[in-house]
């Protein structure tokens, strides 16, 4: 009798379960309205289907009729954890991303998105929404990559381009006491990164550069210039002009740190900085997830005599230093 098949029969699985993926995406913005992962006075019977299915999505672990955070939800989506980024779906699920990936058939047709200039409109106030709510995923990240840029010396001049919450800034200015910085974005989201540097005692040392970071003057003689999930949003002749920009405003010897989101060369790993590509199909004309060598090759093209990669992960995002 010849050996049964080593292979398993193929099934509509997946194609189920990325159908239906929304309905992920639909309850963990239930629970965390619901405080699921607090507590809630909802009806008996959505509270089961609800945990169950976030069991299943591994948020929960269940025993018998009892329901347990899984580590990583005790962390980032308990509100008693200072790590809390259940705020993040203010901005992550703003009606204007989701439309942008609801007319995803059009952008793949085109290449880019279907609704204009998507979310690169002039003082979007979806941008004002991110910078409220995103700054949680980012403190850790901001210390880390704070930290590391320090070990290159002390930095007295700080530019942060499309600065947002203020948070990458601010840990900067943390990291370097003598540092004043210079936070450049629209004026509706600086109002935000204000408000944050006068709650982390650094308002003496915060300044801003309201309007476009393309047509503003940026000043100059800069030690260190932040470029944090921002050249994502745009296709590389504009990212290389940019950063020629970038490079004009350092002084000899400065620095600018690319904070980015980098797949891998093969486009499809680590998954989720490879899949990142995809949210820049549906909302910007033209932007893309750039590997290392893109983005190397961005930098030296914009000036910049050498761009290394670090090693270490900060958050999603990994951290490309670049010598002027």
């Amino acid at each position: 009798m010849a050996a049964a098949s080593q292979h398993p029969q193929p099934t509509p699985e997946r194609f189920f379960n990325a159908m239906n993926a929304y309905a992920q995406t639909e309850a963990m913005k239930a629970a965390i309205e619901l405080e699921i992962f607090k507590r809630c006075n909802s009806a008996e019977r959505g509270v089961r289907i609800l945990c169950d299915f976030l069991t299943i999505q591994g948020f929960l672990t269940k025993e018998g009729a009892q329901y347990v955070l899984a580590p990583d939800s005790a962390l980032f989506l308990s509100r008693h954890s200072p790590a809390y980024v259940g705020g993040a779906i203010e901005f992550m699920l703003t009606p204007r991303l989701r439309e942008g990936h609801a007319r995803l058939t059009d952008a793949v047709r085109r290449g880019g998105t279907a609704l204009g200039e998507g979310t690169l409109e002039r003082e979007n106030p979806d941008w004002v929404k991110f910078a409220r709510a995103m700054m949680p995923l980012m403190h850790r990240p901001a210390e880390i990559m704070a930290a590391e840029l320090r070990k290159g010396g002390e930095s007295r001049k700080v530019l942060d381009i499309a600065a947002g919450h203020g948070i990458f800034g601010i840990a900067a200015a943390k990291q370097n006491p003598a540092a004043h910085i210079y936070a450049a974005d629209w004026k509706n989201v600086l109002e935000v990164a204000q408000q944050n540097a006068q709650a982390m005692g650094i308002a003496d040392r915060y300044h801003l550069i309201p309007g476009s970071a393309f047509e503003t003057d940026l000043g100059g003689g800069y030690d260190l210039a932040l470029v944090t999930n921002f050249l994502h949003h745009f296709d590389p002749p504009t990212c290389t002009t940019f950063m020629r920009k970038v490079h004009a405003a350092l002084a000899p010897g400065g620095r600018a740190a690319i904070a980015e989101l980098v797949p891998n060369p093969d486009r499809v790993t680590p998954p989720t900085a490879a899949a990142f590509s995809m949210i820049m199909l549906a909302t910007t004309p033209s932007g893309d997830a750039y590997t290392f060598a893109e983005l190397e090759s961005i930098l030296k093209k914009g000036g910049f005599a050498k761009a290394e990669l670090v090693s270490e992960e900060i958050g999603l995002d990994r951290l490309i230093i670049a010598q002027r």
